[in-house]
């Protein structure tokens, strides 16, 4: 077939690397003059080298991320830090995991967290037994804070919250237990190494975007950068993008843009534009400083403000002393969240010599991922697919679900195709 895919993130390359190994023609058109869409390297910096737009982490159960990596000639063990789960406050208190097959791992590392009572760990350990019982399954209109009423106020305080944010980069209270669920079983609870984080020492580009371009161009695709598509149209068994014609179409771009294709492309896909027209979406800052001190850890958590984590890019394959704050669902002003979180950091890290770099602040960075939440399917029309971490799946908003959903677009258009010849 010949394919195109419109949009270079992460999930439309994911498809056309995909598209391309199975055979396929795949062009990809991106809007703009950089790849990785929300998940990118920043070059207009003032020549400080290693930020991107917004701060991203990945974890062990990232199967088909890391074998996509590896497809395109990254190696994950040098461009990634491998780490086992630990969410640890500056005071050194919090949860790490021992490198122990799961769910021991999971097990040992509660009974060991330190500043947690027995209380704290026998309502947790009895909390996740339960989910396991109940097949990690809950109903669809409970929240991740329905899931955790038996939990005492420190260990949603300081793991539930933060790990719900991260995830699902939406507040507990009105995050989809489901959800939350499946991300607890995948990876806390899945194959050996699940739960390791996997923190990037190379910018965002350098991890799969750059060199997935590279890899494409190499086996014979086309990547047309600095192109917005305007039309799509359907025409017999083809589509037509922008005049140039196609046997299939993936909408790999942000949800806002491809109801803005598909709502002028002739096809009857009123159901599909109703729900893209549902979702709501959260923002993600992420606020880089400098200081003189090397943390800790390569990552800690933060406690009672809004950054829940700082990650010390010097320990990262950054400069020494660059510090990036993370505030998933952040709200507020750009210039008053970058004051509290450097007040927040002064007062937790001990840190009096802070410095702000820059503040990014992706106001969709991703869907709400509440409960119950119907999301916009991956078929669209005859011939037109969407992809990406919005589309209809188990997982939040992650680059796992991105690439996951680029991959399997492939698939379902070469099956719709075989149908209707």
């Amino acid at each position: 077939m010949k394919i195109a895919v419109i949009g270079a993130g992460w999930a439309g390359l994911a498809a056309a690397v995909t598209a391309t190994q199975a055979g396929h023609h795949a062009t990809v058109f991106e809007a703009s003059r950089a790849v990785g869409g929300r998940a990118r390297a920043l070059f207009d910096t003032n020549n400080v080298d290693g930020l991107d737009n917004g701060q991203h982490i990945l974890i062990g159960a990232y199967t088909d991320t890391l074998r996509l990596m590896h497809t395109v000639g990254i190696d994950p063990e040098k461009s990634l830090l491998r780490l086992p789960l630990t969410l640890l406050f500056p005071d050194g208190q919090g949860l790490s995991l021992p490198n122990l097959p799961a769910p021991f791992d999971a097990f040992v590392g509660i009974l060991q967290a330190r500043g947690w009572g027995w209380r704290d760990k026998a309502a947790l350990l009895r909390t996740a037994v339960g989910w396991q019982l109940a097949r990690f399954q809950c109903s669809p209109q409970q929240s991740v804070t329905d899931l955790c009423a038996r939990l005492t106020p420190r260990v949603v305080n300081e793991l539930i919250e933060p790990l719900c944010v991260a995830a699902l980069n939406t507040p507990a209270d009105r995050s989809s237990g489901q959800v939350f669920l499946r991300v607890i079983q995948d990876s806390l609870f899945g194959a050996l190494g699940g739960s390791n984080l996997l923190l990037p020492q190379v910018d965002l580009g350098a991890l799969f975007p750059v060199p997935a371009v590279r890899w494409l161009e190499q086996h014979g695709a086309r990547v047309v950068m600095g192109h917005r598509v305007q039309t799509i149209q359907p025409q017999g068994l083809q589509w037509s993008v922008d005049a140039d014609w196609f046997d299939h179409v993936l909408l790999a771009c942000p949800p806002w843009e491809a109801a803005r294709l598909v709502k002028h492309s002739g096809a009857q896909a009123d159901a599909w534009l109703a729900q893209v027209r549902t979702l709501a979406f959260e923002s993600i800052a992420t606020v880089y400083a400098t200081s003189h001190a090397r943390l800790a850890q390569p990552m800690l958590s933060l406690r009672g403000g809004p950054a829940q984590f700082v990650f010390d890019r010097g320990q990262l394959g950054g400069p020494a002393g660059l510090l990036a704050f993370v505030a998933s669902a952040s709200q507020g002003d750009r210039q008053a969240l970058e004051a509290a979180v450097l007040l927040q950091g002064q007062q937790q890290l001990g840190l009096d010599n802070l410095k702000p770099l820059r503040t990014v602040v992706e106001k969709r960075a991703t869907f709400a991922c509440t409960p119950a939440l119907q999301r916009p399917a991956q078929h669209i029309a005859s011939g037109l697919m969407a992809c990406g971490d919005y589309v209809d799946g188990p997982y939040p908003a992650t680059l796992e679900g991105a690439v996951r959903s680029g991959i399997s677009s492939v698939s379902a258009a070469a099956c719709s195709r075989r149908a209707a010849s």
